[in-house]
């Protein structure tokens, strides 16, 4: 009993196609015996040739008019919420585990802020690590063996 929507929210991840982006939207399947609801993933692949979304990011997708390929039946519209940086969707503040950075912010301006503490508004986008530490820009291909080599874009 699927639906079809016309926009999909999902989180993409690590993909191996070319001008393409793999997407999971996650949605709740009702089981009847057990009166309960359970995750069911979908994969998409949503046509991406600029390769703007990074493994992580949560994005919208739109269904294609018709199919791009055998796969590709949808397009990404706009990266709704990128990796790393967490946003409150109601609010939309930035938030760190829990609380929102303007009450962090405030606490340190009443009682002091701590030499050691970090400086959200120094700290530079995602994306300045990439090669040296962060390895998601990297083209991914699939692991067939296991020959005792570092692979670290396999899939």
């Amino acid at each position: 009993m699927a639906s079809r929507a016309a926009m999909l929210l999902g989180q993409v991840i690590p993909c191996v196609k070319a001008n393409a982006s793999k997407i999971r939207v996650r949605r709740m399947e009702l089981d009847t015996n057990l009166n309960m609801y359970f995750k069911k993933d979908e994969f998409y692949f949503a046509y991406d040739p600029d390769k703007r979304c990074k493994t992580g990011d949560i994005v919208l997708i739109k269904e294609l008019p018709e199919k791009l390929t055998r796969l590709i039946s949808h397009s990404v519209e706009e990266i709704v919420y990128p990796l790393g940086d967490i946003t409150d969707p109601i609010t939309g503040k930035k938030v760190v585990v829990g609380k929102y950075r303007e009450d962090i912010e405030e606490a340190n301006r009443l009682f002091g802020k701590s030499k050691d503490a970090f400086d959200y508004s120094k700290a530079q986008p995602r994306g300045r690590l990439e090669g040296t530490r962060d390895f998601t820009h990297g083209e991914t291909y699939i692991k067939y063996h296991e020959d005792g080599k570092d692979q670290p874009f396999a899939v």
